[in-house]
């Protein structure tokens, strides 16, 4: 059974989506606020997390961020809530890490259809959702991509990667040479039902190459291809 933790400070949206998660399955664990839901994240290790932008003390952004700076929680997949449509707000619910995001008032149906679709997307196997591959490593002379350790390693220094910038430099470098829209990258690494925005690529793919800047020359592993979208640059070594 998965464990859902929702963190929102609106008791009756609280029992609300706690109700129908409970309908579903799931054991829910609940907090009213940013800082008793990021103790529940760390205690409970839950398997996903909805969690509310608007909190009481520390809201749902700083919350974000604090989940993903700890190895212990920073793969655990995190639906954002807001009443706010902005694409800014978006924007910055996709920097901090969010995997999805919705906006009040949202169908309670629909949002334990994200649920499940989040939950399956994270489940041990490759982006199209069959199993790995036995343990081998992707190798482009100093980048090594471990697909069975989940990890990425540069000049021999394991670099700081969430679970979707890997998913995502892995399914570019086993295409090396190849373009993808936005659009393919969504369906391919976040999976046909996702329903979010084509920005999420581009968050990632920043913070990808943010992680590489250290290393001379290697930010240019990925290469945008104007107008299209990305590629693994071909012949890379």
């Amino acid at each position: 059974m998965s464990r859902i933790l929702v963190v929102e400070d609106e008791t009756n949206i609280l029992e609300l989506i706690k109700y129908n998660l409970e309908r579903e399955g799931f054991e829910v664990l609940t907090a009213l606020d940013g800082t008793r839901g990021l103790e529940i994240a760390r205690e409970e290790s839950p398997d996903l997390i909805v969690l509310d932008v608007m909190l009481p003390g520390m809201n749902g952004l700083e919350v974000c961020r604090e989940l993903h700076l700890d190895h212990t929680t920073r793969n655990v997949p995190i639906i954002m809530l807001s009443a706010r449509a902005e694409e800014l707000d978006r924007v910055l619910g996709l920097e901090m890490g969010a995997d999805d995001y919705m906006v009040k008032p949202f169908s309670p149906r629909e949002l334990v259809a994200r649920v499940k679709a989040r939950l399956r997307r994270y489940q041990p196997g490759d982006p199209q959702g069959g199993k790995l591959s036995p343990a081998k490593c992707l190798e482009f002379g100093r980048l090594v991509i471990d697909e069975e350790k989940f990890a990425v390693y540069l000049g021999g220094d394991k670099l700081d990667f969430t679970l979707k910038e890997f998913e995502l430099l892995r399914f570019l470098a086993r295409h090396q040479g190849k373009v993808f829209t936005r659009e393919q990258l969504l369906d391919q690494v976040w999976g046909y039902d996702y329903t979010g925005d084509s920005r999420t690529v581009d968050v990632h793919i920043r913070h990808i190459r943010q992680k590489f800047e250290s290393y001379p020359g290697c930010a240019e592993y990925i290469e945008t291809v104007r107008g299209v979208g990305y590629r693994f640059k071909e012949g890379s070594q």
